[in-house]
């Protein structure tokens, strides 16, 4: 029997009515109506310390970490602070060095969906920053991102998504992490993780 995939969605801001955590709660809703069971992690309500390889990790690093690595995929969403992920958000993904000594390890044949809000244009820049992230834990990132850039034509001022463009393509990209993470499943790979090119439209949605 196949098990239902499992997702978790990371969010990366620190702010309440975040538009990247609108953003990656649309992308979540989708992830459950295509059958998973997908739920939020807020770094906000985490209370991470600053990474530290000096000090034993505190409890909240350790569950964070096993809630990760038991998922089945993920879906990442972060601001775009200079161009960059937040700080809080990297801070977090520091504390994954905790699965080094798993097996497999860290975020192997974990498919992961890409979100950046920007209230300029370098949105895509913080999305090049999550993939290497991704690629150095060995984890596979969806071809189809999601960087939003110039947010405050989708977003209100309270954070909500007003564009249904922007909707639909994150609808998109939930749905395609769980397909991901279905393959995963019945295959130990994917389309992408095995080489087979994908079409530049699948790649950054226009």
């Amino acid at each position: 029997m196949v098990r239902t995939v499992r997702v978790v969605g990371l969010g990366g801001s620190l702010r309440a009515a975040s538009t990247s955590r609108t953003a990656l709660q649309v992308a979540l809703d989708s992830a459950s109506a295509s059958g998973a069971d997908a739920k939020p992690i807020w770094i906000r309500d985490l209370d991470l310390p600053l990474y530290s390889a000096e000090h034993a990790p505190p409890q909240a690093a350790l569950r964070f970490a096993d809630a990760v690595y038991d998922c089945d995929a993920l879906i990442w969403s972060t601001p775009t602070y200079h161009g960059s992920v937040s700080g809080s958000f990297k801070n977090a993904l520091d504390w994954l060095i905790l699965l080094g000594d798993r097996d497999p390890a860290y975020l192997s044949n974990k498919p992961i969906g890409l979100i950046t809000t920007a209230g300029g244009v370098q949105g895509l820049q913080a999305v090049n920053t999550m993939e290497f992230i991704a690629r150095s834990l060995r984890g596979w990132s969806v071809p189809l991102v999601m960087p939003v850039s110039q947010s405050w034509q989708s977003f209100d001022p309270d954070g909500n998504l007003k564009d249904e463009a922007v909707a639909a393509q994150l609808r998109k990209l939930g749905a395609e992490v769980v397909r991901a993470a279905r393959q995963f499943q019945a295959e130990g790979t994917c389309d992408y993780a095995d080489g087979t090119p994908v079409h530049p439209s699948d790649r950054t949605p226009g």
